[in-house]
């Protein structure tokens, strides 16, 4: 017998429509989902511009946030520590480069030679790859039936010094255009002290909100100056070591073979990677054999292997533990959606990830994959204690 359409359906028929209603909406969820991250995406991407001197600014301000503090406590206004501090800064860079401005241009002027040499120096290297590819097209033809053109030899193209130089002097202008609005930018924040967070804090709605925003704030302060702080002073003595060590071997500019380390050596991964290539390239051009110019970029991965196995850890992992995979995926998403800046900024944008994930519970699957390797229990107990104190301050200060 056919049942009345008006009768209403079962209640098992009628919890299965439910439950594949709800399974839709969560197919619905996940997708929406995917497409805001696609267009967050995009969004970073196209407005790369405006963004990253507020990114770098922000950075800045926390990294000089502690100063600015303990000047405030010692009479100083916070204005006047703020504009003396970023005037500070920005002298000194700018004696900085002025200083390294003869050792830059005659590199600039030297560098068609040293290409030139460069290619004379490895032209049997060269020769004994050009054969080697040459085979393997002969054999790709011959699998395919066919045989090699005559137009198909000369496919090496040699892209011209000059080129590079200039896309080089462009970047460099463009960094320290950025590089001028993020200190104007950070000094302003620097300016307002407190004010900023407390405003921050104060738009959240209920007590247990604004605590846990008091707690998130300066816990990525303290990490974010504690880590750049650290980065900065150990970049430092790198720069020196390996400047007075490629002064030691004979190497030209040995001012500004450390200063370009110094400065690499914040680009984690990449920066090392581009000192060895380059100060191997001169070091072929300067030396006569090839044994002596391969240890100047032996020397220099040795001291950037040393720098980053055994002082940054030692140094920067008692306060702050990442994931080394974690690390490399972020500098490379950041590289290639804001480029070098991007790199540079992958490690700080990490940090603040890893502090947001600490303190929330629904990213604590991220936070434990950002984890390093595990802690010892006599450091998990002390820091435990810091927090504890720390929220407790934290929370005397809210009421």
């Amino acid at each position: 017998m056919p049942q009345d359409p008006d009768t209403p359906a079962p209640p098992l028929r009628r919890a299965d429509q439910m439950r594949g209603i709800r399974k839709h909406l969560s197919h619905i969820q996940y997708l929406l989902t995917g497409l805001f991250i696609l267009f967050l995406l995009w969004s970073v991407y196209v407005a790369k511009t405006v963004a990253l001197p507020v990114v770098l600014g922000f950075l800045i301000a926390l990294t000089l946030s502690p100063l600015v503090r303990w000047l405030a406590r010692k009479g100083v206004a916070e204005g006047l520590s703020a504009v003396t501090i970023i005037l500070t800064i920005g002298l000194t860079s700018t004696a900085g480069l002025y200083m390294l401005r003869l050792p830059a241009q005659s590199l600039i002027a030297e560098a068609p030679q040293i290409q030139q040499e460069l290619r004379l120096k490895l032209w049997d290297v060269m020769q004994n790859v050009e054969r080697l590819q040459d085979a393997s097209e002969q054999m790709q033809q011959m699998a395919a039936g066919g045989e090699a053109g005559d137009d198909e030899e000369d496919r090496v193209v040699v892209t011209p010094a000059t080129g590079f130089l200039q896309a080089a002097l462009g970047s460099l202008v463009t960094s320290g255009t950025v590089l001028v609005v993020s200190l104007l930018f950070a000094m302003f924040l620097l300016s307002m002290g407190d004010a900023f967070r407390a405003r921050l804090v104060d738009a959240f709605p209920d007590f247990r909100r604004k605590r846990r925003a008091a707690r998130i704030s300066r816990d990525v302060e303290q990490q974010i100056s504690r880590y750049l702080g650290a980065i900065t002073v150990i970049n430092a003595g790198l720069g020196l070591c390996i400047g007075v060590a490629l002064h030691l071997m004979g190497m030209p500019y040995a001012l500004l073979w450390g200063v370009a380390a110094f400065l690499l050596n914040y680009l984690p991964y990449l920066g090392a990677m581009v000192g060895v290539v380059v100060s191997g390239a001169v070091a072929v051009v300067t030396y006569d054999s090839l044994g002596a110019a391969f240890l100047v970029p032996l020397v220099y991965l040795g001291l950037t292997s040393i720098e980053g196995q055994m002082v940054t850890p030692w140094l920067v992992g008692r306060h702050l533990r990442l994931n080394a995979a974690a690390v490399f995926i972020a500098v490379v998403f950041w590289a290639w959606l804001w480029g070098a800046a991007g790199a540079l900024l992958a490690v700080p944008i990490l940090v603040v990830i890893k502090v947001l994930a600490d303190h929330l519970p629904g990213l604590s699957l991220l936070g434990a994959f950002l984890e390093g390797r595990p802690q010892r229990k006599r450091g998990r107990r002390r820091r435990a204690r810091e927090a504890k104190a720390r929220h407790a301050e934290e929370g005397a200060a809210a009421v």
